[in-house]
């Protein structure tokens, strides 16, 4: 679609496009959809862009969004502290919140593992993720990357360098799509994983009471 509008309108349908799911028609249809509308609504998009750019942050202790030093899902008491559910995204939170299935604490990697991208461990929060784990209250990690690929290395990369901090690793189980997102699965699917998620490594002192052979 380049070059076929002069301007400022071409402008805007190259930025739109460069969204993520964004295709060519999609940037068109919402270019000239902007350019039908009333003045007002136009710049109550633009505040809220300019807004979220302004005063929306990374939570200090799990990298959730939010515009407190802390997420409102760190700062509730209510949460348990001893289990911490791993995602990529902050949106995938929102995907599991729905399920109102899960009551532990989370932590937003920022990502996946992607060598082809350029993107390795040390690009992730993955060792924000080894510093709460230091005072040893938590007891289960629950790994809820994606089922795609990357969301595999990434799952595989944080059993291998959990196993050894004495700490329970599950992964959520099965009936999500394998090359799906963890976004658009549905309460049912994703409260059907938590249920049957399948342990990975076992600590010694698990709190059935069994020894790891």
């Amino acid at each position: 679609m380049a070059g076929v509008y002069d301007g400022a309108v071409q402008d805007l349908i190259d930025e739109l496009g460069r969204l993520p799911g964004i295709g060519p028609k999609s940037a068109q249809r919402i270019a000239f959809h902007l350019l039908s509308s009333e003045e007002a609504d136009v710049q109550a998009l633009i505040d809220a862009m300019t807004a979220v750019k302004s005063k929306v942050r990374f939570c200090d202790i799990c990298g959730n969004v939010t515009e407190q030093e802390q997420c409102r899902i760190c700062s509730d008491p209510r949460r348990v502290d001893t289990v911490i559910c791993v995602v990529e995204e902050p949106k995938d939170i929102v995907a599991i919140e729905r399920t109102r299935e899960y009551r532990g604490r989370y932590h937003v990697l920022g990502g996946a593992i992607n060598p082809i991208e350029g993107v390795g461990p040390d690009d992730l929060r993955i060792r924000q993720l080894f510093t709460r784990l230091a005072d040893g209250k938590v007891q289960e990690i629950i790994i809820a990357t994606d089922p795609n690929i990357e969301g595999e290395a990434t799952a595989s990369y944080l059993i291998r360098s959990l196993a050894p901090m004495g700490v329970n690793v599950s992964r959520l189980a099965s009936g999500l799509p394998v090359g799906g997102d963890l976004e658009y699965a549905d309460e049912i699917t994703l409260s059907r994983a938590f249920e049957g998620r399948t342990m990975v490594h076992r600590t010694s002192a698990d709190p059935n009471g069994t020894k790891e052979t």
